[in-house]
This record gives C-alpha cells, sequence and structure tokens, in this order.
C-alpha cells in the first residue's frame, strides 16, 4: 500500500503503472482534508527513525523488520503522546475500548 496527497507526481499514469508493477496499490487522502494524511505521516516518520532507511537483502527480511516493528514497537509499547488518549499504546486503547463497549 502506497499512501500520498493527491499530487500529480502521485497520481500520474506512470506512478500508477509501476506502482501496479510491484505488486502494490494506492491510497490517497480525501480532497481538501489534511488529516485524512495525518496518520499516515505520523507513521512513516517514527518507522524511517526507529528502523533506518536501508536495504534490505529480501523483500522478506523487510517484510519481517517492519512487522516486528509494528507487532513489538508500534502497537504494544509506543504511548500515544496525548492526553486524550491517556497516553496508552495503541493495544491498551483497543482493550480499554472493547472492555467499554462490553460493559
Amino acid at each position: 500500500m502506497i499512501h500520498s496527497d493527491r499530487g500529480s507526481d502521485y497520481t500520474s499514469t506512470q506512478c500508477h503503472d509501476r506502482t501496479r508493477k510491484f505488486g502494490l496499490r494506492q491510497s490517497c487522502g480525501r480532497t481538501g482534508s489534511c488529516f485524512d494524511n495525518a496518520a499516515a505521516e505520523s507513521f512513516w516518520a517514527l518507522l524511517k527513525e526507529e528502523i533506518g532507511t536501508r536495504t534490505w537483502p529480501d523483500r522478506a527480511t523487510a517484510r519481517a523488520e517492519v512487522f516486528s516493528f509494528i507487532e513489538t514497537f508500534y502497537n504494544r509499547r509506543r504511548l500515544r503522546k496525548h492526553k486524550t488518549s491517556g497516553y496508552l499504546t495503541p493495544a491498551e486503547t483497543r482493550q480499554w475500548q472493547q472492555h467499554t463497549l462490553a460493559a
């Protein structure tokens, strides 16, 4: 999945063709809504900061490292930096929401 804004670079036929060539899908935020892209931008910034931008020996290794980052850090240890989320991790937030809905 490639998420981007609606800039001409990302909506061009050439970008679309290359995306398909590599078996990826495109996703674009809604026109005029800067909030659609905020979560994706935040995630990619944190991913680049934590595991860097490098070349892996193969796709399987890259996938394994990204999966590990998401499951061991991003969802389970990273605190959401806002008081409205109670400074919980995403996994804790989901548990709290499920518990609240069940009650």
